[in-house]
């Protein structure tokens, strides 16, 4: 990352930290983007420089891993199988995030619940590179074998259903995002994808 790049970062971090903290306390709908701006010590142009809008804020934190998730499922060992590779992909990026970051990140969410159906894992671009990786371990040609993208998909939408079934929790389990995460993604390995059409 540029020098540029990383304040960016920070600037960004920072807003959402804010914003968590005050989603969290006062309520999302209560929260307005001057007073995120103003807690964060920036101008309300500097904050939409960096955010596009209040629900980005909380959404945009699962979005970010799918670069991350590609990044480790390509650093992966060969000869691991695909099923295993990305399962171990997606929860080493996961468990990345402190539990406290994650921890606000939930408090804030909980106070947006009609943002829950908008959790997606990563953007189309991201899983149409996971499924050509996929389809590398698999040695198949992923426009000839729907099996890379079958297994691509069945992997992000249980992610997608740990993660939420995490944020729902309201204490009763008190299961980790990572145990809720991998508890849904063993449903999805198996020999089925060890062997090519």
């Amino acid at each position: 990352m540029s020098l540029r790049e990383r304040q960016r970062a920070l600037v960004r971090a920072e807003i959402q930290r804010v914003a968590f903290a005050l989603f969290a306390r006062d309520g999302f709908d209560a929260v307005t983007t001057d007073q995120i701006a103003a807690e964060a010590g920036i101008s309300p142009s500097t904050y939409f420089r960096h955010v596009r809008s209040k629900e980005d804020l909380l959404l945009d934190p699962v979005r970010e891993g799918g670069a991350g998730i590609v990044a480790l499922l390509d650093e992966r060992p060969r000869d691991e199988p695909a099923d295993v590779a990305l399962s171990q992909s997606i929860l080493t990026r996961t468990g990345a995030v402190a539990v406290a970051e994650v921890e606000q990140w939930r408090a804030a969410f909980r106070t947006a619940p009609h943002l829950l159906d908008r959790v997606a894992l990563i953007t189309p671009e991201h899983r149409t590179r996971l499924v050509e990786l996929v389809a590398e371990r698999m040695s198949v040609d992923p426009d000839a074998d729907s099996n890379p993208g079958l297994l691509v998909h069945l992997m992000l939408a249980a992610a997608e259903f740990g993660y939420l079934q995490w944020l729902r929790d309201t204490g009763s389990r008190g299961a980790s995002l990572p145990v809720c995460v991998e508890g849904a993604l063993v449903a999805v390995l198996g020999e089925r994808w060890r062997t090519t059409s």
